[in-house]
């Protein structure tokens, strides 16, 4: 099964190594038709520190780092 790739935008990186990345996405809503935004944050591992907040960033699912960190930032 292929590994997912997300699309966000760094909110924090307070942590070490570790950057906290928003994801939204936008659908149709089922019965208004009217377009819908929603966000969800993922904790992603940022292995040189190098990242800011307000980066556009591309994070894909990898083998569990920590209690809460799934994801890991794709190398660009």
């Amino acid at each position: 099964m292929p590994k997912r790739i997300l699309t966000g935008v760094v909110t924090s990186n307070q942590n070490e190594q570790t950057v906290t990345v928003s994801v939204e996405r936008r659908f149709k809503h089922p019965l208004l038709q009217k377009t819908v935004r929603k966000s969800k944050k993922y904790r992603a591992h940022d292995e040189k520190n190098a990242l800011n907040v307000g980066d556009n960033v591309r994070i894909i699912e990898c083998a569990p780092r920590s209690k809460t960190k799934r994801w890991e930032v794709l190398a660009d």
